[in-house]
């Protein structure tokens, strides 16, 4: 079980509203992962953090990672990153895109940094889904990412949460239960299975 302070940064999965809570956590998996420990007992030794925000891709993390990674010196940092990269690509086609190239570089150069100047436990999402039909243009695009996040936490000993697998699964098995609700944000089931692919993976990795 981890103990301490865990901080989550990503995008709008993560952040799931969490400006208008007042606990500041959001809606979505990191409420339930906190809640989650709460039921273990544990919610003396957790500290939880959300650093999610909505639209954000690579390049928005770097330029928030001092502020918010950085300062807030984590014992765990779980990132969760890469579905506004390819998304962007399918609805803004006419913005600078982050491509694969450029999202790996980035994503090593804010890790490296982590590790420079925290002493926190990393632990990398997969990207989840674009859409639930597993051959769309979006979940095409989105292997190239993933493998980075794959190729990344292997590089640097972290802990893989596998959540795109974790969805594949469950939409070859239930195709007919949405796990988003347009495609990328997610149902309460999405959450749920977000939040228990994390838990599954921190808790084998930390015994």
């Amino acid at each position: 079980m981890p103990v301490g302070k865990i901080v989550f940064i990503g995008d709008s999965i993560t952040d799931s509203g969490r400006k208008s809570d007042p606990e500041n956590l959001g809606h979505g998996y990191v409420r339930l992962i906190r809640d989650y420990y709460v039921s273990e007992g544990m919610s003396s030794q957790i500290e939880i953090c959300n650093r999610g925000v909505s639209g954000n891709r690579v390049t928005d993390l770097a330029t928030r990672w001092e502020r918010d990674v950085i300062n807030e010196k984590p014992d765990f940092l779980s990132v969760s990153i890469g579905i506004n990269d390819v998304w962007r690509q399918l609805d803004q086609p006419g913005k600078k895109q982050v491509l694969p190239d450029e999202f790996k570089e980035i994503y090593e150069q804010i890790i490296n940094k982590a590790i420079e100047k925290t002493t926190a436990r990393l632990i990398l999402m997969q990207p989840t889904v674009i859409e639930e039909d597993l051959q769309s243009e979006g979940n095409k695009k989105l292997v190239p990412y993933i493998n980075t996040v794959n190729e990344l936490a292997l590089k640097y000993h972290a802990i893989l949460v596998p959540a795109h697998q974790a969805f594949t699964e469950v939409l070859q098995i239930n195709e007919g239960i949405p796990l988003t609700t347009d495609g990328v944000h997610m149902t309460s089931t999405g959450n749920l299975l977000m939040a228990k692919s994390w838990i599954h993976s921190v808790t084998h990795s930390l015994g």
